[in-house]
């Protein structure tokens, strides 16, 4: 289970939430399958996904990062549940590329520097809220410190790393969200820029067992951090069987007529866990006839 905290400096000016992703994200590799680039990317988006998700206000809610770039990844998904729950997918789950300028594995590459990141928010009540930025690094977490300055008028720092072994598995994955809440005094922006400044990859800090507390300090640090809450998440699918019934149901009554014509048992596979149920030709006749 990954782990995360939410800290609050004293005087109530910065929100700090820090998070160790990497079960959730090593869970990802094991049902995309994915190169180490594309374990790397989506396990970034996995983590900023969790983070907005912890940010919102019901327990129904959910929130989903779209990232469509024109790197060779493809479009890529991760969504939340208000509990920071994820699960992801990804178009493309297998590029390999050359290590980028500075050894590392080449994120920006894969996802594209060019292209949109979409979050859409739904509160369960009325239609969700769709906010959209332009890619600007394909880095990822410059892509969400970006949209929540644009978007959402947050000032806000975003972190976020995944290590991959050579075997391709998770080695470390996590990241911290920093934010200014409003009333922030010039010299505390000061002062945050400086903790930024020192703080190492969060991939590493994790990768030498940091927990989530130490990490959130760490960036709070000099401004009397106290603990607000913590908690558990996972790589977690809600598909059902009922999920994947209304999917079918919209396709249309003659596609369905049509797929029961042309197989006796029809396997519909979940895109997020990978889970795959089968649908015999009468129970798709029968779907047809919703």
């Amino acid at each position: 289970m990954g782990k995360y905290v939410r800290a609050i400096s004293r005087g109530g000016e910065i929100l700090c939430l820090a998070l160790d992703s990497t079960d959730a994200c090593a869970r990802a590799e094991q049902v995309h399958k994915t190169s180490a680039v594309v374990t790397a990317a989506l396990g970034r988006l996995l983590t900023a996904a969790s983070f907005m998700g912890m940010q919102l206000k019901t327990e129904k809610s959910s929130v989903t990062l779209r990232l469509n770039g024109d790197g060779p990844a493809g479009a890529l998904i991760a969504v939340s549940d208000a509990a920071g729950n994820v699960r992801g997918w990804v178009q493309n789950p297998v590029v390999e590329l050359p290590l980028n300028c500075f050894g590392k594995l080449d994120v920006a590459g894969a996802v594209g520097r060019n292209g949109m990141l979409y979050a859409i928010r739904d509160e369960g009540q009325g239609e969700p809220y769709i906010g959209q930025t332009p890619i600007v690094s394909g880095e990822i977490a410059e892509d969400v410190t970006h949209y929540y300055a644009l978007s959402e008028q947050v000032p806000t720092v975003c972190a976020l790393g995944v290590l991959v072994n050579p075997e391709l598995t998770v080695r470390a994955a996590g990241g911290f969200l920093v934010q200014l809440l409003p009333g922030a005094a010039e010299d505390t922006i000061d002062r945050l820029e400086e903790n930024m400044k020192r703080m190492p990859p969060v991939s590493s800090l994790i990768r030498d067992k940091k927990s989530p507390q130490e990490i959130a300090f760490m960036a709070l640090e000099g401004f009397s951090p106290e603990i607000l809450d913590e908690g558990e998440m996972e790589y977690r699918c809600d598909c059902s069987r009922e999920r994947m019934e209304r999917a079918l149901i919209s396709l249309g009554r003659e596609e369905l007529k049509k797929m029961a014509q042309e197989r006796p048992v029809t396997g519909v596979q979940c895109h997020f866990c990978g889970i795959e149920r089968s649908f015999t030709c009468e129970e798709l006749l029968a779907l047809s006839e919703r």
